[in-house]
């Protein structure tokens, strides 16, 4: 495929996991992409942009020097994004300030930055990474969700608003996905095999989500050929948004 020939991209967090597999599809698929991350060691032919998105003048920066190499923006996804576990006791205000500076206002930052590169395009579309957590209740990942739900909140209305501006905007809500992230997670985990295997349960397929898969679906939103397709929020969560299986014996 091809449906991203000619356009340029810029993804965040974009150096692992989800959004490293979306800067790469989206260049077999004939984007130039350039990616933003807090470490930018990046295969070529990705562009590598020093990033920490809870920064308004790197992110300026960063989206500014994108922008010049690449001629402009037609695609951002916002994928930069960090977790939290606990309940609502578990974390103090410092760091429910940190994630919901990086997770909420990062995103606000970095799409304020390429909104007038956006504009210029024919084709533009922000696909923000968002996740199940905005709309399950998940246990321990109070804060987590919280930044999750309101970046579903954000999503419409910045649908809403940019209409007028032919400027698209979508989420992809993930599952629990078998990224770096949550392998780290499970690394501290108790038993990591035995949590590994509760959370690959608790997805109606009955297994972790990948990246590529996620991928995909930022692809799909972010592709010229959904071009009706605006203020979608799209599950790639193995059943678990709307299938309520029998328990397996």
């Amino acid at each position: 495929m091809n449906d991203f020939e000619g356009l340029r991209a810029v993804v965040t967090g974009g150096a692992s996991g989800i959004g490293l597999a979306a800067a790469r599809l989206l260049t077999t698929r004939g984007a130039r992409v350039a990616v933003l991350d807090v470490a930018p060691d990046v295969p070529e032919p990705l562009l590598g942009y020093r990033c920490d998105v809870s920064s308004t003048p790197e992110v300026e920066r960063a989206v500014t020097e994108a922008a010049t190499t690449l001629g402009g923006i037609d695609v951002l996804v916002n994928n930069a994004g960090i977790g939290a576990q606990g309940d609502v006791t578990t974390n103090n205000d410092a760091e429910w300030h940190r994630v919901l500076d990086v997770n909420v206002v990062g995103m606000a930052r970095v799409t304020r930055a390429a909104l007038p590169h956006l504009r210029e395009s024919s084709s533009a579309a922000v696909v923000n990474t968002c996740s199940i957590a905005a709309w399950q209740g998940l246990p321990n990942r109070v804060l987590y969700s919280a930044s999750k739900g309101a970046v579903m909140a954000m999503t419409l209305a910045m649908a809403t608003d940019h209409l007028d501006d032919g400027i698209r905007v979508n989420c992809v809500c993930p599952g629990t996905a078998d990224t770096p992230w949550v392998g780290r997670l499970l690394d501290s985990a108790a038993d990591p095999a035995a949590e590994r295997a509760a959370l690959a349960a608790r997805q109606p397929m009955g297994r972790l989500v990948t990246a590529d898969e996620v991928a995909g679906a930022i692809a799909y939103l972010a592709s010229p050929g959904s071009s009706s397709t605006t203020g979608t929020a799209l599950a790639v969560d193995g059943g678990m948004y709307g299938l309520r299986p029998r328990p397996r014996p």
